[in-house]
């Protein structure tokens, strides 16, 4: 079914960051934007993204029986290759366009997507920096942190350490209960600001890979509904792994490009 011409336009739109918003996404390595889409888009891209979650999950495992990192979210990865309209939402230029100004970069190429749904009763998201993952030469990525739904704290929205980019320690560890504990006692004794905000409808984040945050428990029944899309520099190219994640995201989101090249193999179109 075709999506209407009005989310369409949603889509597109410009949304026009100011320096003030710039300055400040340097600093801090995240921002948090107000009225990115309106509750006609959000409603749309709900539904669709929800059922698609549901078609793809494979977890059976009961809430109370995984691991930490199994009790913070189900977690799909690139639907815009599963379903046309979930494409239309990845490569929305409106998207594109505010990471490619915030990093002030000529133009942005598509990492990967993926959808984080935090169940009702869903444990934390612990500390940790998303570049920890990826075989990516230079911090020139961001993620746009996108709420399907108003997300008040009680439902667990992202969280960020501002300004925490600059702290090397922590960026060897992957997500789990080692990072979500050593990561906060580092943070503890720095002066980086802890966020933690709820998320209006239509409020979207954008964070940098090596910015530290987590997310707290999803104390309500209802799922918090999230869907995420990784940019980086349309010029990024791939170094060599460090770790056995970063091997893997090189196989899987970087197929065919060897270290030392430009990331344009046929899942990293440019999307702005």
């Amino acid at each position: 079914m075709a999506i209407p011409a009005s989310i369409l336009k949603a889509l597109d739109e410009p949304c026009v960051i100011t320096r003030e918003q710039v300055d400040f996404y340097q600093k801090n390595r995240f921002i948090k934007v107000k009225q990115v889409f309106n509750e006609e888009t959000l409603d749309y891209f709900n539904t669709i993204i929800s059922d698609k979650v549901s078609e793809l999950n494979r977890i059976e495992t009961k809430l109370e029986d995984r691991s930490t990192y199994g009790k913070a979210f189900l977690q799909l990865f690139n639907l815009w290759r599963e379903d046309e309209r979930i494409k239309q939402l990845i490569f929305s230029k409106r998207l594109a366009k505010i990471a490619t100004d915030l990093m002030q970069v000529s133009g942005v190429r598509l990492y990967h997507d993926q959808a984080l749904y935090k169940e009702g009763g869903g444990g934390i998201t612990p500390w940790h920096a998303d570049q920890y993952y990826w075989p990516l030469e230079t911090d020139k990525t961001v993620t746009a942190w996108i709420p399907l739904q108003k997300t008040p704290l009680e439902m667990g929205p992202l969280e960020f350490s501002a300004g925490s980019h600059q702290i090397v320690e922590g960026r060897e560890l992957e997500i789990g209960d080692e990072s979500e504990v050593q990561i906060q006692q580092r943070l503890r004794v720095t002066d980086f600001k802890h966020v933690i905000e709820a998320f209006d409808l239509g409020e979207v984040s954008f964070h940098s890979g090596w910015v530290f945050h987590r997310a707290g428990a999803n104390t309500t029944n209802q799922t918090r509904k999230v869907m995420t899309i990784i940019y980086m520099d349309k010029e990024m190219r791939l170094k060599q792994p460090e770790n056995k994640n970063q091997i893997n995201d090189w196989n899987t989101w970087c197929p065919g490009v060897s270290v030392g090249e430009v990331i344009n193999s046929s899942i990293n179109p440019v999307l702005y």
